[in-house]
């Protein structure tokens, strides 16, 4: 599924791959992050999406840290494993600030 900005073009987008695998590209920010909100979600519940790479995320803030915490969340509640992978550094500083860099890291 794609989040586009407002000129049209594809700012995110979370692509499922082989087996349990899953990624997520581009931007996650206030403006992208709820179209992706839902695909991830739906994944995860599915046991599609138990390892969700993050190397291609190219900018986030605190909405995209928001919303992979709530995947953590959803995959928790249904007793699914979910790890992320290639955590960017901006993520993982936005997580420490917030004191939630374990649950990021380990989940």
């Amino acid at each position: 599924m794609n989040a586009r900005t407002a000129s049209g073009t594809v700012a995110a987008a979370f692509v499922i791959e082989d087996g349990e695998r899953a990624r997520v590209t581009g931007v996650l920010d206030f403006n992208t992050v709820g179209s992706l909100l839902t695909p991830g979600e739906d994944a995860i519940l599915a046991g599609r999406a138990a390892f969700i790479d993050l190397a291609a995320v190219t900018l986030a803030d605190s909405a995209g840290l928001a919303l992979i915490l709530e995947w953590l969340s959803v995959a928790r509640a249904s007793k699914h494993a979910l790890r992320y992978e290639n955590v960017p550094a901006q993520l993982q500083q936005l997580a420490r600030l917030s004191e939630v860099e374990e649950l990021l890291l380990w989940g």
